[in-house]
């Protein structure tokens, strides 16, 4: 199998329905990964926004096999395989190698805390060696407020030393830019890219080496994100990209977007983005989300939709038969 070119630009963490029996709803994310693409959005199943640590290895490895086989793209893909137990994460890193994805997202074991550097140094190179494969692309995932386990940039540098070829990059969920910033500079002469984990940092990614965002709107907010990510590549090859003043407005807008999603009004921003997919297809059952997490209740629904039609929010999916 051909390796793939490594994947940039706008990722979407795919937020995954549920049946009323909390089963994973293949025919609507199938359906929803599709139109993604469609968007020019790449697709980070099994993120943090896909509710991936409510689901077990079992349903990651079965979607994954349920999405290649429905045509979509594994070159587009990014799944995320990082658990706590070892054995899982060379599991499912090794089924998405094997159908060609372009790269794995990988947490850190985020169970047992306080754990020492060279610990994580030796759980992922624990993964690269019993996966075994060349063509294996790993983005660390670093998202402390979540994980509280941390990627550092001394971790990097001893896995980008023994594992030039298997650590591509990372994912810096840190929400603060000055981390961001750090990882960019340390590694700005390595083949290591660095995606934000907001689109409230993509200009400033983009402006400082980095290679675009995998972020939780771009479900319902794709093709916005990607016109700022691409029009920002046109610039910098001299292809007529906008002036950077009109770059600083479109980025302005997204944050405009971004807040209404991330609002302490709603009990998580996964189900303020399920509740907005059930607004526009017209399909309430994409509001539904796993225990722990709950559904918006419904004046916390219309208070959503109030405020996004206040922005002049709008989101081209399709609708419900």
């Amino acid at each position: 199998m051909i390796q793939s070119a490594r994947i940039r630009g706008v990722l979407a963490p795919v937020v995954t329905p549920f049946t009323a029996g909390l089963a994973p709803d293949s025919q609507r994310f199938i359906a929803h990964c599709k139109w993604l693409l469609s968007q020019n959005c790449g697709l980070a199943v099994f993120g943090t926004n896909s509710e991936a640590n409510s689901l077990s290895m079992e349903e990651r490895a079965m979607l994954l096999e349920e999405l290649v086989a429905a045509g979509v793209d594994p070159s587009r893909m990014m799944p995320g395989t990082g658990c706590c137990s070892i054995m899982e994460t060379v599991k499912l890193t090794a089924q998405a190698v094997e159908y060609g994805c372009a790269g794995v997202l990988m947490l850190p074991p985020f169970y047992y805390k306080d754990v020492s550097e060279e610990g994580l140094y030796r759980y992922f190179s624990e993964v690269v060696q019993r996966v075994g494969d060349a063509r294996l692309k790993i983005y660390l995932y670093h998202i402390p407020p979540v994980a509280v386990v941390s990627i550092t940039t001394g971790l990097v540098e001893r896995l980008l030393a023994t594992y030039p070829n298997a650590i591509a990059g990372m994912k810096d969920s840190s929400g603060d830019w000055n981390n961001t910033r750090m990882f960019l500079d340390s590694f700005a002469k390595s083949d290591f890219d660095v995606f934000v984990g907001s689109e409230s940092f993509l200009l400033a990614n983009m402006r400082h080496g980095g290679v675009g965002t995998i972020s939780a709107t771009a479900n319902v907010n794709p093709a916005a994100i990607h016109k700022l990510y691409r029009e920002w590549v046109r610039s910098r090859t001299g292809d007529s990209g906008a002036p950077q003043a009109d770059l600083d407005d479109q980025q302005q807008r997204l944050n405009v977007v971004r807040q209404v999603f991330g609002s302490r009004k709603f009990p998580a921003m996964i189900a303020a983005l399920k509740q907005a997919i059930a607004i526009y297809a017209d399909d309430p059952e994409w509001a539904r989300v796993r225990p722990p997490l709950i559904e918006l209740t419904s004046e916390q629904a219309k208070t959503l939709a109030a405020e996004l039609k206040a922005i002049g929010f709008a989101m081209e999916i399709k609708r419900k038969n």
